[in-house]
């Protein structure tokens, strides 16, 4: 199935499509990753929708990502003895190391870690933000804070502290526990919340050891401050909106939202729009003329993949959220500003062969108008080469290995098709011609350009270019 667009879809799965028929459609429909979030989903949940996923895949004979979110480290509040109290604006306010419920005047907070790291005049925000306290006295057993924003506040609601770099690993144990029991399942990528810092990023490779790649999502303004470094160890960033909305100024995201975008780009590395893209659409079965404004923006900026949540997971209209976003993207790719937009964006390749080789292939495909850019790739490495230089022709990247396949389902404009290796060059040549006309992305007396690394089979050695003619492949059927 060959999509007409080049942004990817992730669509989050959940009660309104955890069925293998609900599933079906939103493949079809558009959807090119699919993400099981763990705040949700138990360990037999997860596996079952794996195997759903993985027979959907087996039948439409390509590949499909598989993302798991972890939940990553809560905080939240303790308990109030009427279940609530209202906090009011001016008042101060108690949280301490007391576990008896709380009142109007004092909560229980059940985090020694956050005693230790915050300081007198940061912030604490309570619910998503809806209300805002700043503490003024700081000791290990309690923090003395003013009400800035009040409000009515339950049990165990979740606390943000946007000041303070909490010493806090990005994974508890249930995200461990969560994560081998998916890669034993055998999933394609990780997403990680809540990360500040990029040990967060090395400590889950520690774990993955090259069985997923890692995802950083990008929810927290410490995260943010150390962008570049997370990225440098990061297989892929998400611009994770929503919780990094509660915990800085709103009028920040648009503008860190390009800046990722770019960074990745620069990067050569994936990046995923996420949070509230059609959020009506979990309610209604059309988005409003903004919603549809911010996904053409994320494509626009060249954004590798847009995600739905809750519209896909749990909304009334999860397939029709998916055709929305499939059709937004289509026609923002028809558009006549959006190649000269991805041009202005463009970036110098890097100082390695891999990226001269990527960066002329994309001259040569365009000078030549050929039909298609053929990848021959076992890790990925050329693809995600080729992708980063954004070419107006089509992306085909052909591997042996299917692992490969599914984690480039997610990488911008690339169509990946699993066959097996190459014996030689003048087979990969044949072979890729071959494929190009298959799979309807050139006519006979069309040529293409092959790219690959050779040796052929070694990971991130992408030195070799050659332009090839199609011939009428239905000769030799």
């Amino acid at each position: 199935m060959r999509r007409q667009r080049r942004a990817k879809i992730v669509a989050t799965l959940g009660p309104a499509s955890g069925e293998r028929a609900v599933i079906g459609k939103l493949f079809a429909a558009g959807t090119d990753v699919f993400r099981i979030n763990m705040s949700h989903t138990s360990h037999d949940g997860m596996r079952e929708l794996v195997a759903t996923i993985r027979s959907i895949e087996a039948e439409q004979n390509r590949p499909i990502g598989i993302l798991v979110d972890l939940q990553g480290p809560k905080l939240r509040l303790g308990a109030f003895k009427d279940d609530a109290a209202n906090l009011d604006k001016g008042q101060e306010f108690v949280f301490d190391t007391d576990p008896t419920p709380g009142d109007a005047t004092r909560v229980y907070l059940p985090h020694a870690e956050i005693f230790a790291a915050i300081k007198p005049g940061d912030v604490l925000l309570i619910d998503d933000g809806k209300l805002r306290l700043q503490a003024n006295e700081t000791s290990p057993q309690r923090i003395v804070a003013r009400v800035d924003v009040g409000g009515r506040v339950s049990n165990r609601k979740g606390v943000s502290l946007p000041d303070t770099v909490i010493p806090l690993a990005a994974m508890t144990a249930k995200d461990i526990a969560d994560l081998e029991a998916a890669l034993d399942a055998g999933i394609d990528w990780v997403a990680l919340s809540f990360i500040q810092r990029p040990e967060d990023i090395a400590e889950a490779k520690k774990i993955t050891r090259g069985r997923a790649a890692v995802m950083a999502k990008i929810e927290k303004p410490q995260a943010v401050a150390r962008l570049d470094d997370i990225l440098e160890l990061a297989d892929a960033l998400m611009v994770a909106r929503g919780d990094l909305g509660v915990e800085m100024p709103l009028e920040r995201v648009p503008g860190v939202q390009k800046d990722m975008t770019r960074a990745c780009r620069k990067a050569g590395k994936p990046i995923v729009v996420a949070t509230q893209m059609l959020e009506s659409m979990i309610a209604s079965p059309v988005p409003t003329r903004a919603e549809v404004s911010d996904v053409a923006t994320a494509i626009f900026d060249g954004a590798d993949a847009v995600m739905l949540s809750a519209e896909s997971a749990a909304g009334q209209y999860p397939v029709e959220a998916v055709a929305t976003m499939n059709r937004i993207a289509e026609q923002v790719e028809k558009d006549a500003n959006y190649l000269s937009t991805l041009h202005v964006l463009h970036t110098e390749p890097e100082h390695t062969s891999a990226d001269a080789i990527a960066a002329a292939t994309r001259q040569v495909a365009e000078t030549l108008d050929l039909a298609a850019i053929m990848c021959w790739t076992s890790s990925g490495s050329t693809g995600l080469r080729v992708s980063r230089e954004r070419p107006q022709c089509p992306i085909v990247a052909i591997s042996p290995i299917v692992a490969a396949g599914r984690k480039l389902s997610v990488v911008w404009g690339i169509h990946c098709v699993i066959a097996e290796d190459a014996h030689d060059q003048d087979d990969m040549v044949e072979r890729a011609c071959r494929l190009a006309f298959k799979e309807g992305f050139a006519k006979a007396g069309q040529r293409i350009i092959i790219v690959a690394g050779v040796p052929l089979g070694t990971p991130g050695a992408t030195n070799m270019m050659r332009v090839a003619f199609v011939g009428d492949q239905r000769e030799g059927e």
